[in-house]
């Protein structure tokens, strides 16, 4: 009978946790969202759809390549598989990230500056994803994406918030 109980009192606990835990992340997320500061980076030229996985955008951006190639500048052929890492951007007018240097954990950011966090994996620079979603049949309304819009928080940590046009206009809203 105690077992019983005991067995119980375990899984209640652990639901609980699980639940706490998710539900923790989510709001982590959704405050990230809410409250990132805006930043686009440029689409560099990809493969843009796979009839495997459903109507999706496979996304590359050009810091990931400029990434690419400081690392290899700096390390050469020695150049790590898995690394994570951050880049400096400066930041246009219009908020676009454009390449400054690796950070090197050193020195202060400029005003126009920001730390963005970069995660190198089986030799591919990624910043937080390498595909954007969409509902099947709306391909037409990404055909034109320029920018990638992220929301970076306090950590230079980006989320992928929406893709924009040469223009920095939305694409994929439906017009009312």
């Amino acid at each position: 009978m105690l077992s019983v109980k005991w067995y119980r009192a375990v899984v209640i606990a652990t639901t609980l946790l699980i639940l706490i835990v998710v539900n923790g992340s989510i709001w982590q997320k959704e405050r990230h969202l809410a409250e990132g500061e805006v930043v686009y980076l440029e689409l560099a030229p990809v493969d843009p759809r796979s009839l495997m996985q459903g109507d999706y955008m496979a996304l590359n951006f050009a810091l990931s390549n400029d990434i690419q190639r400081a690392l290899q500048s700096h390390h050469g052929s020695d150049t790590p598989k898995a690394h994570d890492g951050y880049a400096i951007v400066r930041l246009d007018e219009q908020r676009i990230g454009h390449f400054q240097r690796l950070a090197d954990g050193e020195g202060t950011l400029g005003n126009d500056e920001r730390q963005l966090q970069y995660r190198l994996r089986n030799g591919q620079v990624r910043l937080a994803t390498d595909a954007f979603f969409f509902q099947e049949g709306d391909a037409e309304h990404y055909e034109t994406a320029h920018y990638g819009q992220f929301r970076v928080n306090t950590k230079g940590e980006p989320l992928l918030v929406a893709l924009h046009d040469d223009e920095l206009d939305r694409l994929g809203e439906i017009a009312k």
